[in-house]
């Protein structure tokens, strides 16, 4: 708890799942400004979904990747700039032009149970003298003891940090600690904590984790991400105070930051609704949030139930494409069942 906490900035990345991959420039460099002067350690900017997102599949960004990467970096002055990669997504040549541009951070994702994928990326970083993350996403998918093995294999790659991620806001205090101790006895590396809030446990479990002595952890202005957003920076800071938990960031600035600037920019509002609400509840991956809303009113089915046929299947992120099957199979249902009542 004596320790300097690590402040990795996800606004940038995650939240551009908020406005489907939309900041403009003028916007990423205001808040890379912000976030720089507020004192935060990392900002980690790419297209939602990493390196090599900007898709059909995922949604095309506003900006390219080159400029997302630079603008942050030119606005930068004290922090440094991070990018995510997820192998299938980002290639070790979308790395390479990333570091060329100025990040000085990889964060390698994978499914919880597949970091076997990420052994050559992990590498490059390595390589190329980045600060090299191993993400284990969808946390709550496996035991806390199958985590660890997965994460021991990012530990032999040579990856420097690895992250407990609660992509789908669904692990409670409990989970998190169960994990988190278990990095902490058996990892020499340090340790980090991704956290939703679709359960409102978002500041919640980032205390845990802390308490349980993570080294980093990941907060976005307002709460700006996928779902019902990421542990908000401002509110994390403020209980942080409280605690007496070490940390470079100011509090009033972020406060500023996030109430004059980052809240104004919301298309939906990042809050807990019945929808993102249902993404903790079910455990389905925070960014499928507006694939399913608006499947939901293209083919006139509820949403919610899109998100319990999507948990029932085990669908992880990359397989957002399966949304629109799913609601076409509960519109043909609802029209079978309309016609025998009829």
């Amino acid at each position: 708890m004596g320790k300097q906490l690590v402040i990795n900035d996800v606004t940038l990345r995650d939240g551009m799942h908020a406005i489907s991959h939309q900041y403009s420039k003028v916007q990423i460099a205001e808040l890379t400004r912000l976030l720089d002067d507020s004192g935060v350690d990392i900002i980690e900017a790419t297209h939602g979904d990493g390196l090599g997102g900007s898709s059909i599949q995922y949604g095309f960004s506003k900006e390219t990747e080159d400029d997302i990467i630079r603008t942050a970096v030119e606005n930068a002055k004290n922090a440094k700039v991070g990018v995510l990669l997820l192998p299938g997504v980002g290639t070790i040549e979308h790395l390479e032009n990333a570091h060329q541009l100025g990040a000085q951070v990889v964060r390698v994702a994978t499914h919880c149970t597949e970091a076997d994928v990420s052994e050559q990326h992990i590498k490059a970083g390595v390589r190329l003298g980045l600060d090299t993350v191993g993400f284990l996403m969808m946390s709550h998918r496996t035991s806390p003891e199958n985590l660890l093995e997965e994460a021991k294999k990012m530990e032999s790659y040579g990856a420097q940090t690895i992250y407990v991620v609660d992509s789908a806001g669904a692990l409670t205090m409990d989970d998190v600690r169960s994990r988190v101790s278990l990095f902490k006895q058996h990892l020499s590396t340090k340790i980090g904590f991704h956290a939703h809030n679709n359960l409102s446990l978002g500041v919640a479990n980032s205390i845990v984790a802390i308490q349980e002595g993570v080294d980093r952890i990941d907060a976005s202005l307002a709460g700006m991400g996928a779902g019902a957003g990421n542990a908000a920076l401002e509110q994390l800071v403020a209980v942080m105070n409280r605690m007496g938990i070490s940390h470079n960031v100011d509090l009033y600035k972020v406060m500023d930051a996030a109430e004059n600037v980052m809240k104004p920019m919301m298309v939906r509002p990042v809050q807990i609704d019945r929808l993102s609400l249902m993404l903790g509840y079910t455990g389905v991956y925070s960014s499928f949030l507006l694939f399913a809303e608006r499947a939901g009113k293209e083919y006139g089915v509820d949403a919610r139930d899109i998100l319990v046929k999507i948990a029932e299947m085990n669908a992880v992120g990359g397989q957002e494409d399966w949304i629109i099957g799913v609601a076409q199979d509960l519109a043909k249902e609802k029209q079978i069942k309309r016609g025998i009542e009829i």
